[in-house]
């Protein structure tokens, strides 16, 4: 799959972001990962060139609507076996493929930013959403050390994230994330429950119908 880069779009520059408190330890930055928009997007195309996209399948049987592949020292996966991450990709038999560079700047400039200095991500989850699609309220768990923050980088059409507590039943804040938006969630929010509500139809001019999620995490 390929995505089609526009030259209208506005150019690169540095970002300033605005800092929007959660909770404790967690912040969303409006608009950090946009200037670098373009290069972040070509990016994905090379590491999916590697590792195409794939549904996961949930240890329970059920497909993941949301398509995804990794690059990093290891990535995420599921199947019947469970969740866990594995240096290797399943559907090639070798290692993801390397994180770019774009892609390790911004989230450790982006946790410095949200007070978590001296991020460094072994893992990124890129996520493709369709419209329609969604990710149901989960715990990231499965990480060996909850001390690192967990960044997420949103591009394409516009999602609502849903950030909540530390119990599922917690009623969750309902926040509309933009194309460059970013969140930034650890230390007393790091286990907290989130998700994305399904994604709302739209078209987005560098992305089309899509929402593209990197999640940056220190799973080692």
């Amino acid at each position: 799959m390929t995505f089609d880069l526009f030259d209208d779009l506005p150019p690169s520059g540095p970002a300033t972001p605005a800092v929007e408190p959660l909770a404790d330890g967690a912040v969303v930055l409006r608009g950090v990962a946009r200037p670098d928009a373009e290069v972040l997007v070509a990016d994905v195309q090379a590491v999916i060139a590697t590792a195409p996209w794939r549904h996961m399948v949930t240890p329970g049987g059920l497909q993941m609507s949301v398509a995804m592949t990794n690059c990093g020292a290891v990535g995420w996966v599921s199947d019947a076996r469970g969740y866990r991450y594995d240096p290797i990709d399943p559907l090639s038999a070798n290692p993801w493929p390397e994180m770019p560079a774009s892609f390790r700047q911004l989230a450790t400039t982006a946790a410095a930013q949200a007070g978590f200095a001296g991020f460094e991500p072994d893992a990124c989850l890129i996520n493709r959403y369709a419209p329609g699609t969604r990710l149901s309220l989960h715990q990231d768990r499965d990480e060996r050390d909850y001390g690192a923050p967990i960044v997420s980088v949103s591009l394409g059409l516009p999602a609502v994230f849903l950030f909540g507590g530390m119990r599922r039943a917690d009623k969750p804040q309902r926040v509309r994330l933009a194309h460059g938006d970013v969140v930034v969630w650890g230390g007393p929010s790091r286990l907290a429950f989130h998700g994305v509500a399904p994604l709302a139809d739209g078209d987005h001019p560098l992305l089309g119908q899509l929402r593209i999620n990197l999640t940056f995490r220190k799973a080692l």
